[in-house]
């Protein structure tokens, strides 16, 4: 049956199809989708594990047990999981494993564009990525083939425009292949030193194996137009080059991108004038095709940094645009902010009042750096506020008075329990502010180790925060509603005066979720409005000024209060 799918629709159609039936992940924007469509067929079991790190080991031991096994994330997560993923090319499977990564040109959500290709050879894994829905779900299968047979984890890639793009896709029934039998083999699975050092050589001759394979294999197309300029591209970027040159070229479309060939390229090269590589970000290919004395032009015309289109190729390479259509109006900017009725802006705008230095983390909250608020100094990674504030205390031992740190509930459980525990460990100091908003909010609503329900709904066991901060060693533990200004203020007054370690959880549900019974929306009396402009100071993108005058968009406002805690002359009603 033909059917229009989203890429990340389409892989976890392939994940069906093939017979996975083990999938564990962590969400993170563009790979969210993947695990959330694969949750919908009953067959496979499915799971949001607390980081990107459990997943991969869930996936690998599913794989070690038999059964074909599927992990998700984005390209910043697979940073959290390279440490299974490198051993695990050491051992080998048993059924097959996939470890999807979706990267991220452009950075439209993500903290860095790093090129998930260079783990792949590091780790001298092989990995597939397609360049449209139907290959995302073709390769799926080609993928568990590939795992299977050369005893590896597969990597497979994906970026934002395939996997938040449609196209068609050609749905079949799905297959069952048996659980393999599990053999007890320490040899293979147990990576001491001894064992470790006989399998090096083993990955080595894999590499080379699956270079022989990238001569032929289906993956790598060879496609014949205009000989006068030949292209290399692969994913994404093939199709941007398909899209501006059509005929007008040749293409070497690689499918495999590790290990890439060698005699293919060389051919490939020999039968066209002037050959291109079109790669986003760094130059995997174009250095390889220089290592194998084939001459190309690439990076000395294409920017390693930013996504691509067809415009950027187009311009880049000298082609005439093509005929448009373009508005006639400039189309604004519209920043993200954080939404009306967020329960984050309270506690930051008391953050900002108080001057504090904030060390950030990564979810909808990092918004908070942004003006009027502007209360963020630093954002590294999942995990790193909490760790961070202890360092940056450590080295400025008078700075405890007056910093925080600030993480959401679902990354404190990926990663910042363990800054937690350092903290308490070594005798630290710092205030750390959980900010609970009862979901994993910037990556669309997921159900996290805090919430109480699976990734189906299902109602579970659930972390509690407090007793969790107690267990690990904090003396000290605070639960305030950031809706309440002058509760939050005073709270993070007393923490951070104290010559010890403390927690203070500012909990308040998502503005969101579909069970929050808001309040009705607030209205400005414009003959008390002294325009004195404090209710802007919150940030809330419902409130702004129209002819001097305050002014609430009722569409958007949620009755959350706070401008009414702002303004001192009772105009909002």
């Amino acid at each position: 049956m033909k059917k229009l799918m989203l890429g990340n629709e389409a892989v976890a159609r392939g994940l069906f199809e093939s017979g996975c039936k083990v999938v564990s992940s962590y969400p993170g924007t563009p790979s969210t989708e993947i695990t959330e469509y694969a949750s919908k067929y009953d067959e496979i079991y499915c799971e949001w594990a607390p980081n990107e790190k459990v997943a991969a080991e869930v996936a690998i031991g599913a794989a070690i047990g038999g059964a074909r096994s599927f992990c998700g994330m984005k390209h910043v997560g697979l940073n959290v999981a390279a440490d299974p993923l490198f051993t695990a090319s050491y051992t080998g499977v048993n059924a097959g494993l996939i470890i999807g990564v979706a990267d991220d040109p452009g950075m439209h959500s993500s903290q860095n564009e790093q090129d998930s290709r260079n783990y792949a050879i590091a780790a001298k894994l092989p990995m597939l990525e397609p360049a449209d829905s139907k290959e995302c779900m073709d390769y799926i299968e080609k993928a568990y083939q590939l795992s299977e047979e050369y005893d590896t984890p597969v990597l497979f890639r994906l970026c934002t425009r395939v996997s938040h793009s449609q196209s068609l896709v050609d749905t079949k029934e799905r297959i069952e292949p048996e659980l393999k039998e599990y053999k007890k083999d320490i040899a293979k699975y147990v990576m001491m030193p001894a064992m470790a050092k006989r399998k090096h050589p083993v990955v080595e001759a894999r590499q080379e194996k699956l270079a022989a394979l990238a001569e032929t294999t289906e993956l790598n197309q060879v496609m014949m137009g205009d000989t006068k300029i030949g292209i290399i591209a692969a994913g994404i970027s093939y199709q941007y080059a398909r899209e501006v040159f059509g005929e007008h070229a040749s293409y070497l479309k690689l499918g495999l991108i590790n290990p890439l060939p060698t005699k293919l390229i060389r051919d490939f090269a020999a039968k066209v004038d002037q050959l291109y590589v079109i790669e986003e970000l760094d130059d995997i290919i174009e250095t390889h095709c220089q290592k194998i004395g084939v001459k190309v032009i690439g990076k000395e015309i294409f920017s390693k940094i930013g996504e691509f289109s067809q415009k950027i190729v187009a311009e880049t390479m000298g082609i005439p645009e093509k005929e448009h259509f373009t508005l006639d109006e400039t189309i604004p900017m519209r920043p993200p902010v954080m939404c009306a009725g967020c329960p984050h802006r309270g506690m930051f705008y008391v953050l900002s009042k108080l001057k504090l230095t904030v060390f950030g983390d990564i979810g909808c909250y990092t918004l908070g750096a942004q003006a009027p608020l502007a209360a963020i100094d630093t954002t590294v990674c999942m995990g790193a506020s909490v760790s961070g504030l202890h360092g940056f205390n450590e080295a400025r031992p008078d700075s405890a008075k007056n910093s925080v740190c600030v993480i959401g509930d679902s990354t404190f459980i990926h990663s910042g329990v363990t800054g937690l525990i350092n903290i308490a460990y070594n005798q630290g100091i710092s205030t750390v502010i959980i900010l609970d908003n009862s979901i994993t909010g910037m990556t669309g609503h997921q159900q996290n180790p805090t919430t109480g329900y699976t990734i189906k709904g299902d109602p579970t066991a659930a972390v509690d925060l407090e007793a969790l901060c107690h267990a690990v060693g904090i003396p000290r533990v605070r639960v305030v509603d950031p809706h309440d200004l002058a509760e939050a203020e005073k709270t993070v007054r007393e923490e951070i005066a104290v010559d010890q370690p403390s927690v203070i959880i500012a909990r308040r549900p998502c503005a969101l979720l579909k069970y929050v019974k808001h309040n009705p929306p607030l209205k400005v009396n414009r003959d008390k409005c002294k325009s004195c402009k404090a209710c802007l100071k919150v940030g809330c993108p419902a409130i702004s000024f129209k002819d001097g005058k305050a002014v609430i968009d009722e569409t958007q406002c949620v009755g959350c209060s706070l401008c009414k805690q702002m303004c001192k002359f009772g105009c909002i009603e």
